[in-house]
């Protein structure tokens, strides 16, 4: 018996190469716009988580501190270091420091003018990424009220 071979196409009908053509099409087209807002959604992002952990840092201070807020001086040492019952810091944990440290490092700010300062000030100033106000513990980016998201909302308002 004989075998016949038939030298058939090996490559891609027009049919195939179109349906992939658009496929790719498709991908492309919910993909790139995701893309081009991705570095400001991340940013918008980054701050949102940023000031999460900062909130939550001088909340957890003020109730290991009687209600005491950290002081606008001395936050940054105060999240970043040990403290005992009235706020004095130390690098090490001894018999009188046994609070924090609440944060690694303070954040620095991913938005706006001011990114890339992790500052923290009761106002505007060089280097100063964050507004804090001690007697209410409420602290908020360093951006102008002109600075805004996606969505129309200041940074400042986060």
């Amino acid at each position: 018996m004989r075998r016949h071979r038939h030298a058939g196409n090996k490559g891609f009908s027009l049919l195939e190469l179109v349906i992939v053509i658009v496929i790719l099409a498709i991908i492309a087209a919910i993909a790139i716009p995701r893309m081009s807002r991705g570095a400001a959604g991340a940013a918008d992002s980054a701050l949102s988580s940023n000031l999460a952990v900062l909130r939550n840092a001088i909340d957890l201070f003020a109730a290991e501190h009687g209600g005491t807020f950290p002081k606008v001086a001395t936050i940054a040492l105060q999240l970043t270091l040990y403290s005992e019952t009235a706020g004095a810091t130390s690098i090490t944990k001894d018999g009188t420091h046994i609070y924090g440290p609440y944060v690694r490092k303070i954040p620095t700010l991913p938005v706006g003018v001011k990114a890339g300062s992790s500052g923290i000030a009761a106002i505007d100033g060089i280097g100063v990424g964050w507004i804090y106000n001690e007697d209410t513990g409420e602290i908020s980016a360093n951006c102008p009220d002109s600075e805004k998201d996606a969505s129309g909302t200041q940074y400042n308002q986060y």
